[in-house]
């Protein structure tokens, strides 16, 4: 793309934003920050790099942050500089209201581009691009620009839509078009007049794609720029970018990210790829420690609230695609203990039997000592 189609396409994604800040979530709506576990910047970093993160790194960079992103980044790092970055001003407003609005004093803002270097530099231990990259009209020039402010061992979390799984939302893109559909007033409308048996009204009316709100219907079917990515290009991506994969966080996830790349293939292959891409990205990173002989672990942060692991049952969300383990008696307990950092060699047998799965949870974090 030209360097002016690509300003065009930047004013016209900004307009858009304005227009429709997204997410739409009422501005009470809160999250319980042992649910923000997967956000930790601690855990993330001890999981990649086997140790704490540096005090010059603890810096978290929400780019394209929409309009609620930066406040459960402030719930999970309470003790972290948390920059919001986004093209909207509209968005901007509402995050930082939302912030505000729960108690949330550790965000600034800034408004602009982040393919600027200028704006929101680096290094940050850890940025989050959920939902920004496919978005972009290069959408390489744009994870590169994130991967420059990225600390060494720092990690980059990103979602992007599959191709496979966007098929059916693109065909219906394409349909309004066609149809001279250019806004929601006039999707809704198309919408209320289709009957059960049209394919385009099943895909309006689809509860995925946020259409009971204005903003999900505008985000879903009338961006003014959208990417998808098959395996293969996506794999091209993170080559190109110089980054791993440490973690996947989408439905049926792998831990062995070799292993979840081929799983992908094939299921998209196979014609049974239904759901996007969500990343954790690291630069760098040392290598992650379990159950050396020096570990020290701890719980991770967000569960060490005012109740401390509490002996009843304990319900967390899962955040990485796949089942979290069972969080028995036995389990919490363990946790109770590592909320100040135990040496492994300090565990008694059958703990350790617990420890590889929730650290593979994050629940669990491992240093070096």
């Amino acid at each position: 793309m030209s360097g002016q189609g690509s300003v065009f396409q930047q004013e016209a994604v900004r307009r858009h934003y304005e227009t429709h800040p997204y997410p739409h979530y009422p501005l009470l709506a809160s999250v319980r920050r042992a649910d923000t576990y997967a956000l930790n910047l601690e855990a993330l970093w001890g999981y990649a790099n086997g140790c704490r993160p540096p005090l010059h790194y603890q810096r978290i960079l929400v780019a394209g942050c929409g309009s609620f992103s930066p406040y459960p980044f402030a719930v999970a790092n309470p003790a972290s500089e948390i920059m919001a970055l986004d093209l909207s001003r509209s968005s901007l407003r509402r995050a930082r209201l939302h912030c505000l609005l729960h108690g949330c004093l550790n965000v600034t803002s800034q408004a602009g581009d982040l393919n600027d270097p200028a704006i929101a530099p680096g290094p940050f231990g850890l940025i989050d691009a959920y939902g920004v990259l496919h978005h972009l009209g290069d959408p390489l020039a744009g994870l590169q620009a994130l991967t420059a402010r990225l600390a060494p061992g720092g990690i980059l979390r990103v979602m992007l839509y599959s191709h496979a799984a966007r098929r059916g939302i693109e065909a219906a893109r394409r349909a309004l078009r066609r149809l001279g559909v250019r806004d929601v007033k006039g999707v809704r409308c198309l919408r209320d007049r289709l009957g059960g048996d049209s394919r385009l009204g099943q895909r309006l009316r689809e509860p995925g794609a946020d259409t009971a709100f204005t903003a999900g219907l505008a985000d879903a079917f009338l961006h003014p720029q959208v990417q998808t990515f098959t395996v293969q290009a996506l794999q091209c991506l993170l080559d190109k970018s110089g980054l791993e994969i440490l973690l996947a966080g989408h439905p049926g996830a792998l831990l062995e990210p070799a292993r979840e790349l081929k799983r992908l293939a094939q299921a998209e292959t196979d014609g049974e790829l239904a759901h996007n891409f969500i990343l954790y990205l690291v630069r760098k990173g040392q290598g992650s420690c379990r159950l050396e002989s020096q570990t020290l672990l701890r719980t991770n942060p967000c569960l060490a609230g005012p109740l401390r692991i509490p002996l009843l049952p304990l319900r967390l969300q899962p955040r990485l695609g796949r089942p979290l383990p069972e969080l028995g008696l036995a389990a919490r307990m363990l946790l109770r203990r590592c909320l100040n950092s135990k040496p492994t060699v300090q565990l008694s047998p059958a703990e350790r039997d617990l420890v590889e799965e929730l650290w593979e949870a994050l629940l669990l974090v491992s240093i070096r000592d």
